[in-house]
């Protein structure tokens, strides 16, 4: 088995391949790491033939459509994953074929109510239901506290004691640990009597994960997340310097249409000489009357540089071709002790 593991900050995901077939599998893929993949399955010979989610993460954004859009790999999940872009889902028991390699899933609700582990061979992918020292927590969308004291001491805990433990998160450095060593020292397996387990998952007192609403909506909808729509529109537009539009202005020929698309208050609080002002809510509707030159070069801003970039692709998309947007914003040219107007 090739073997490799991706750290992401706290999240762990996997590449599996088999080097006899040059066919290999993603667990748990993160969005900002489609590259490294891609780059370590390369490495190998190996081609991607499966992404394996373990559940709907509310910690971070699944990188298994992005993936398949590369590879065209088969994205797996539990049977019961309400995510409609699954091409394979797996009922308990199953197991996935790659290569030689034989990944089998064991259905684990509690943290989720789509929940499931991967064993392969000498080792077991844990998703967020059993953890270094810890175990997923079940106050999220779909947890239940009875359904993982029941997947863990019914199920994974059973598993040979040298079994590999290898989970979605860790935020300690670790990369693995087994199955004896958490039942022996993990805190939260010391638990044993069921109505113990679940007043402490129930008295946990955790703080939500900061981009709950986000992940949540992206990883069961398979929607954009507001980094890859910026992302996006960083890629189709060009930027300007704020220092090249400085020497510009005090030369006293900016060469563009500066259009501010903050809103009123915010515009008139301070804003760069000879800047017109339309705001990003308004664009689309005021555009045609208030830039009816198709041609001018266009450069938009804002507060942070954040919302004048996805302006400058909607001009693009307009047909406003010759559209830009200030790298910055007008926090960074305020700070930058460049002239403002207003206030």
């Amino acid at each position: 088995m090739i073997f490799e593991q991706i750290v992401t900050g706290g999240c762990l995901s996997y590449l599996l391949g088999c080097p006899e077939r040059c066919a290999a599998v993603v667990i748990d893929p993160e969005a900002s790491q489609i590259d490294r993949y891609l780059g370590l399955a390369a490495k190998d010979g190996l081609r991607i033939h499966y992404v394996i989610d373990t559940h709907t993460h509310a910690d971070h954004f699944s990188g298994a459509r992005a993936l398949k859009a590369a590879t065209g790999a088969l994205i797996v999940m539990n049977k019961l994953s309400p995510f409609p872009f699954a091409d394979l889902r797996l009922d308990d028991g199953e197991i996935l074929k790659v290569g030689e390699l034989k990944l089998q899933a064991l259905l684990t609700p509690g943290h989720t109510r789509d929940s499931m582990c991967i064993l392969a061979s000498d080792r077991v992918f844990t998703g967020d239901t059993l953890l270094i020292g810890g175990t997923g927590r079940s106050d999220l969308p779909t947890g239940n506290p009875g359904q993982l004291y029941d997947s863990l001491f019914n199920r994974l805990l059973k598993l040979p004691p040298e079994t590999l433990v290898y989970p979605a998160h860790d935020y300690k450095g670790r990369s693995h640990s087994d199955i004896g060593t958490e039942i022996a020292s993990n805190p939260r397996l010391q638990k044993t009597d069921r109505a113990e387990f679940i007043a402490m998952m129930e008295h946990l007192d955790l703080a939500a994960p900061t981009h709950l609403t986000e992940a949540l909506r992206t990883n069961l909808s398979g929607a954009k997340t507001v980094a890859g729509l910026l992302a996006e529109a960083a890629a189709r537009v060009p930027f300007v310097a704020m220092d090249d539009l400085a020497a510009a202005l005090a030369a006293g020929n900016a060469g563009y249409v500066l259009l501010d698309v903050r809103e009123k208050d915010a515009f008139d609080a301070g804003h760069i000489i000879g800047a017109l002002h339309l705001p990003r809510g308004q664009l689309e509707l005021r555009v045609n009357d208030m830039l009816p030159d198709p041609t001018a070069r266009i450069l938009t801003i804002c507060e942070f540089g954040r919302i004048s970039t996805l302006a400058a692709a909607t001009l693009r998309d307009l047909g406003f071709t010759r559209a830009a947007a200030l790298d910055g914003g007008v926090k960074a040219w305020r700070e930058a002790g460049l002239p403002l107007v207003g206030g």
